[in-house]
């Protein structure tokens, strides 16, 4: 069980670290740095200047994104997303291919690289869960679970480049390696050795009100970085940015003070309880960090370097809560030592 429990460990890290590359990926507007998937014009090594590419490149790989999309239509045309399915066909932005840039191009080959390694901790994570199956069912099937979500998030992650980065898919990419993250910090919790505790359903209530304000900003960050690609696109002066995001930028700016109250009152109740002072410790300066990498962006005309480290500690924050949630589940039986 122990070394059960680093691999699924060290398989969250990675997906930590994925996240942290794939903001850098956004923030350096290298997502389409390879046009198709899962190689890279259509080779396993990128290339490394223009001059390896055939003259009509920008056509053939337009071409292909094109029929995909066609493809990709039909299948939310099936499920009843006509309108969406329409909108992805309509659109000719999609169609238009960038430039060959090998800078670009490798900062998207190595994410894929990174997710490719990913893939194969989350298939031994998998066969190795199947040695629990009579003792703890739940293992086997949390982590077949997660593999059959990695391999959808592959899907997807193909489908937003065919869409050529259409921005509600990056943000149900994102939601989905949330999601992830939150089975494998389950998977990991449920492993670990239990004990007796005393628990106060309060504390639960508070913890549970500051995941959700988390995840309202979350949803409203991705409004917000929506709007911030739109603009990016026709607005060239990076200090300019901020000014034309609209109220989607205010609305997140200001909520960012109900989830600093909501997690500041959230640490003051436990912090009482001797043995859940690290976590809430933890929670209350990664949130802290998140709010102020947010206001870096905006004071210092969203600089690149900020852009993924503020969606690592998003991120970070909700994993952390959620191991909390999970330490408190009367189930799991944490030892809290109360102090008054």
């Amino acid at each position: 069980m122990s070394s059960f429990r680093k691999l699924v460990f060290s398989t969250l890290a990675a997906v930590y670290f994925l996240i942290l590359v794939g903001g850098i990926v956004r923030s350096t507007g290298s997502g389409m740095g390879c046009p198709d998937w899962p190689r890279c014009f259509g080779q396993w090594v990128p290339p490394t200047s223009v001059e390896e590419l055939p003259s009509d490149y920008k056509q053939v790989y337009s071409d292909y994104r094109d029929q995909k999309n066609k493809r990709f239509a039909k299948y939310l045309s099936a499920l009843g997303f006509d309108e969406t399915a329409d909108a992805i066909l309509a659109d000719e932005s999609i169609k238009q291919e960038a430039d060959f840039n090998p800078v670009k191009t490798w900062i998207e080959y190595i994410n894929r690289l990174v997710g490719v390694i990913i893939g194969l901790l989350i298939t031994a994570v998998m066969i190795s869960s199947l040695k629990f199956r009579k003792q703890k069912p739940l293992i086997p099937l949390l982590a077949g679970l997660t593999f059959l979500l990695v391999v959808f998030q592959g899907w997807i992650g193909s489908v937003v480049v065919s869409t050529n980065l259409t921005p509600w898919t990056i943000t149900v990419h994102m939601f989905l390696a949330l999601i992830i993250v939150c089975l494998l910090i389950y998977l990991w919790s449920i492993t670990q050795a239990r004990s007796e505790h005393v628990y106060n359903p309060r504390m639960a209530v508070w913890l549970w009100a500051s995941m959700a304000v988390l995840l309202i900003q979350i949803v409203l960050g991705t409004q917000v970085r929506e709007a911030l690609d739109q603009v990016a696109g026709v607005v060239a002066n990076r200090d300019l940015w901020i000014s034309h995001l609209g109220f989607d930028f205010i609305i997140h700016r200001s909520f960012s003070w109900v989830v600093l109250i909501v997690t500041s009152v959230f640490t003051l109740k436990l912090w009482k309880y001797e043995g859940l002072k690290g976590f809430t410790g933890r929670v209350f300066l990664l949130i802290l960090g998140t709010i102020l990498t947010g206001a870096g962006m905006a004071w210092f005309s969203v600089p690149a370097f900020l852009q993924p480290v503020h969606l690592l500690l998003a991120t970070l924050s909700f994993g952390t809560q959620f191991r909390l949630l999970l330490w408190l589940n009367k189930q799991e039986k944490p030892v809290l030592a109360y102090t008054s």
